[in-house]
């Protein structure tokens, strides 16, 4: 046993020798060498996995696209009062039709403030985070001070841009007051058709009140889609940086870059949720399928939005995924210009249906669009099919 340990140790220190005399010619070149002794092996060793792998990098997603429109233009043309009952109500209505312009010139003004705004905090927050990530790229310390003021910074920006989010849905609702008081002043133009005692000069101001409103509702309409889609996609967009600046918080503590928040990756490297096109326009309401709802717009103000949540709720329940087919519904029935006219209708009101369903919170690109006629229809209606 004795002589066995004694050989070990023998070995052991010639181990060790052996060492030092590589270390030492490695180190002093012009030592003695035994020209004699066989060349070294040279053994390459590949790099691993981590070493062959692209630096992390951290850029936040590029901000959704704001709208451009400019919501304005629409003029009342005066008239002279007639001096009739009629004439009075005229002239009241066109008074009430030039406020609710100024309100929406107004209106406006206030969202292009809102959007220059948010693309300013937004270009401030992405040169921070970018800053942020090319210094943990190139490497740092474990919590770097500079890193965090930059981090709190970014923060705050973010927090900016929540509150352009909360300044449109405060446009939004009153923009949707608008809206109610100008279909009541649409509704009083055509009433004001039926009284008594007017001449033919009160009936052709009517005429133009009537189109001008028309006109005025539509915009209306059309600042209020676009307020719905600006308020969804920046939600969506600041719920998404908030999970990136969790991850790169975690980073700057590390002093190292760890990448995209992994939840993030996650949804955008999922699956499509179907594989079967949207329905094409003027075959969805022959397609044979069951709707899930129909909303029958045969009066004023349908109260659909308790019933239409109820039911997208219970279907997303069963299936999370889901998507929908929204088609508006025409009735093809009348002259050509009144299925004209319903289908302008009809589509408004899938405009309105549209809107609700994202104010519920289900995401814009789980919706297509699309119109059809029916003879079967009496009325405007909007058909949601589970897809």
């Amino acid at each position: 046993m004795a002589h066995r340990k004694s050989i070990l140790s023998i070995l052991g220190a010639a181990a060790l020798l052996t060492g030092c005399a590589y270390v030492t010619d490695a180190i002093f070149p012009g030592s003695a060498v035994d020209e004699s002794a066989a060349p070294a092996e040279r053994i390459e060793i590949a790099p691993s996995q981590t070493e062959l792998a692209a630096a992390p990098t951290l850029t936040p997603t590029a901000p959704p696209t704001l709208g451009s429109t400019s919501f304005g233009g629409l003029n009342v043309t005066p008239g002279q009062s007639t001096g009739t009952f009629v004439g009075q109500r005229v002239t009241q209505i066109r008074g009430d039709l030039a406020v609710l312009q100024r309100n929406i010139i107004q209106r406006n003004q206030g969202l292009q403030v809102i959007r220059i705004e948010t693309m300013g905090t937004s270009q401030r927050y992405h040169g921070t985070v970018a800053a942020i990530s090319t210094r943990l790229q190139i490497g740092t310390t474990p919590g770097n001070p500079v890193l965090v003021d930059q981090w709190n910074l970014a923060q705050t920006e973010l927090d900016g841009m929540g509150e352009g989010i909360a300044r449109m849905n405060t446009l939004a609702n009153t923009v949707a007051n608008d809206s109610a008081f100008a279909a009541f002043l649409l509704e009083s133009v055509r009433a004001t058709y039926g009284l008594a005692g007017a001449i033919d000069e009160d009936h052709r101001q009517l005429a133009i009140l009537e189109d001008e409103t028309n006109r005025t509702v539509v915009l209306i309409d059309r600042l209020l889609n676009e307020l719905s889609e600006d308020v969804s996609r920046q939600t969506a967009y600041v719920g998404n940086e908030r999970s990136n600046l969790t991850t790169l918080s975690l980073a700057i503590k590390n002093g190292e870059l760890l990448g995209r928040s992994l939840a993030n990756r996650a949804f955008a490297s999922a699956a499509p949720i179907a594989t079967q096109a949207p329905v094409s326009n003027r075959t969805a309401a022959s397609s044979g399928r069951r709707p899930l709802v129909v909303i029958r717009f045969d009066r004023p103000d349908v109260p659909f939005e308790q019933a239409l949540y109820t039911a997208i709720n219970r279907a997303l329940e069963a299936r999370p995924n889901s998507q929908f087919d929204l088609v508006a519904v025409t009735p093809n029935q009348g002259s050509p210009a009144d299925v004209a006219l319903n289908t302008t209708k009809s589509k408004r009101n899938a405009e309105t249906v549209f809107r609700a369903l994202i104010d519920m919170g289900l995401p814009a690109g789980r919706i297509s669009l699309s119109s059809s006629q029916s003879p079967e229809a009496f009325t405007n209606e909007v058909h949601i099919y589970l897809r």
